[in-house]
């Protein structure tokens, strides 16, 4: 999104060595924030007090062994995905996912029906004090959009295994997913992707509804919200589940305008929408307290 305030401290490890050394030896009151590429976050105006840990060349490998697919947290999506294909295994579901396989695993990503949960062996991790770990799915807690990972632990390495698939066909596939994304989607302008999860759950006299059918986006057009603005941020008018900053916005501004959207496709319908975008940091001081939401 291109906004938000500076960290405290940046790290970028040269190796796992370097990586587990750091976590060791860091002050235990030091809060780590471990960073992909940044493509579904929102960092407030105030910046974040934090070790933001960056994993870059040193973790970006891709090994392939029959159908299982190894690849570092540092790896793009789109490129683990076209590399699986190359050797026959489809991994395609990544390759509209505009992040590394660090996000993907933390957020469950998912597209066209499978997720990370529906591939993922295991994956392992640098815990706080610097310990290297394995997870199962099972470890991971893996639902929408959601993940189970303890404090401050680094996320270095995943192995997936994907069912055989035709090179050519699979590239053919994915060739057909990127163009229907760029024609749906506004894949040029700065957006953090979706805004809001699909929703889920209960209306508001608290019955359970039937909701898994329904996409946040039919419910923000319903509520009038599609092309709303606030100051440089905007509910994009190709896609209205993307909230864009049109060039001038503000953390708070995309914040705000994400706010109202809730509050409004609350009153119009009763469903809770929940952010699947991050927001971390803190508020510039002198934009006062957040804004607070339905949760």
């Amino acid at each position: 999104m291109r906004v938000g305030g500076p960290a405290d401290w940046l790290f970028r490890p040269a190796d796992l060595d370097d990586l587990r050394d750091f976590l060791a030896q860091l002050p235990e009151d030091v809060t780590v924030f471990p960073m992909g590429v940044g493509s579904n976050l929102i960092v407030r105006d105030g910046g974040l007090r934090a070790v933001v840990i960056r994993l870059g060349r040193g973790f970006n490998d891709v090994a392939i062994e029959g159908t299982r697919v190894t690849a570092g947290a540092a790896a793009l999506d789109a490129q683990v995905a076209k590399r699986a294909a190359a050797e026959g295994v489809d991994l395609t579901f990544l390759r509209t996912i505009p992040g590394s396989i660090g996000g993907a695993l933390r957020m469950n990503a998912g597209c066209y029906g499978t997720y990370v949960a529906d591939r993922l062996v295991e994956a392992r991790a640098v815990t706080r004090d610097g310990r290297r770990v394995t997870l199962t799915p099972s470890d991971l807690n893996l639902r929408y959009r959601q993940s189970d990972l303890p404090e401050g632990w680094v996320l270095v390495e995943a192995t997936f295994e994907g069912p055989e698939g035709d090179p050519e066909d699979l590239a053919d596939r994915m060739t057909a997913q990127v163009a229907k994304r760029d024609e749906t989607q506004p894949t040029k302008d700065r957006t953090a992707g979706s805004t809001f999860r699909n929703p889920s759950g209960f209306s508001s006299t608290g019955r359970a509804d039937d909701t898994h059918d329904l996409k946040a986006w039919k419910v923000i057009d319903e509520a009038g919200m599609r092309g709303a603005t606030r100051g440089g941020a905007q509910m994009s008018p190709k896609h209205s589940n993307f909230l864009v900053n049109t060039g001038d916005a503000t953390a708070a501004d995309l914040e705000a305008l994400g706010e109202e959207v809730r509050k409004r496709v609350f009153q119009h319908s009763g469903l809770q929408l929940d952010w699947e975008i991050m927001r971390i940091g803190e508020p510039a001081a002198e934009n006062g307290p957040e804004t607070p939401g339905q949760d």
